[in-house]
């Protein structure tokens, strides 16, 4: 069906949407610090998408997309990255005010450097492949500006509203990959998969939420401490 991506996208952010108003979360009230970030970082992976898309990284099933393009991607890859940040962001914001346990600055900072040494290891074991390289090669360079240069206090929290995150980015990439609307080229990937889904695309998306976290995070202490 033609409209199977568009769906996807409007089912990822409709919940998140409406219980943007609920009153104890007030999350809507929070939207206008989470533009800034999403429009910086959506510009930048869309870059990479582009890049991706060029040179057949993957490449997506028209039976499954309105057919609408700009630059290569269709409208609807296009829309994932303002549905997605925007629905993990909300998970964010939920957990924060929900869950008061998170774990310690000092277990953050061990997840941190270990996910560091992981993504620089499989980086240079795999260098030649472009959808691995530039994965992993963002994710240990984002983990060690937030870790040591810019010492972020939030990455613990992060990493809770991460592992939560994880029930629905297994539907929607599920789904993706499976029916399959985005199709990967597995000579430029690792090869190894979680069901359908590639195994950098977990760490893909730790990277695009990390950047809108952390986006969201800096506008709204900024404000607070005008």
């Amino acid at each position: 069906m033609k409209y199977t991506y568009l769906i996807i996208n409007a089912l990822t952010v409709f919940f998140p949407v409406v219980l943007s108003f609920d009153k104890r979360v007030a999350f809507a009230k929070n939207w206008k610090f989470i533009w800034p970030g999403m429009g910086i970082t959506g510009l930048l992976f869309l870059f990479w998408d582009v890049l991706f898309t060029i040179h057949g990284v993957w490449s997506f099933n028209d039976e499954y997309i309105v057919g609408i393009k700009l630059l290569g991607l269709p409208l609807e890859e296009i829309l994932f990255f303002l549905t997605v940040p925007f629905a993990c962001i909300f998970i964010y914001a939920c957990l924060n005010y929900y869950v008061k346990w998170q774990p310690s600055p000092v277990l953050a900072r061990v997840i941190s450097n270990l996910l560091i040494g992981m993504a620089v290891a499989l980086l240079v074991a795999n260098y030649t492949r472009l959808y691995t390289a530039i994965t992993f090669g963002l994710l240990a360079v984002l983990l060690a500006l937030l870790l040591y240069l810019f010492k972020v206090d939030w990455l613990n929290r992060f990493y809770v509203a991460f592992a939560v995150s994880l029930i629905p980015f297994y539907i929607v990439n599920g789904l993706l990959t499976a029916i399959p609307v985005v199709l990967y080229n597995n000579a430029q990937n690792m090869g190894v998969r979680v069901g359908t889904i590639p195994f950098e695309d977990h760490f893909y998306s730790m990277a695009l939420l990390l950047m809108n976290v952390g986006s969201f995070e800096y506008f709204k202490n900024r404000k607070t401490l005008a």
